[in-house]
């Protein structure tokens, strides 16, 4: 399992639009064999940033996922509303077991 997570900054403007897009996207990508989870998180004191927690089975699924048609309209749509670049981390899963995702 490779669990991701991205970090997000949008404008302030741009909140409900980027939510809406995203959750476009995060709904299209659950249907995706290669992900477990798809989790889209707002910070509490500041609705301006998010994390998305993306959850992937195999080491090359998330390359699979970056060339579906969902993610590019996602990733084109909220570039102009982005406050700051995307940045994402890359975490083993060690709780759940791989066969409990």
């Amino acid at each position: 399992m490779l669990v991701v997570h991205v970090h997000v900054q949008v404008q302030p403007g741009c909140v409900e639009a980027f939510k809406a897009a995203t959750l476009i996207n995060a709904r299209a990508s659950l249907q995706e064999p290669g992900i477990a989870r798809f989790d889209v998180t707002q910070q509490a004191d500041d609705p301006t940033r998010f994390v998305l927690v993306e959850a992937y089975r195999t080491a090359a699924a998330p390359a699979a996922h970056k060339e579906t048609a969902h993610y590019t309209t996602w990733r084109d749509t909220v570039a102009p509303m982005m406050a700051a670049p995307r940045a994402s981390v890359k975490y083993g899963s060690v709780f759940p077991e791989e066969a409990n995702w």
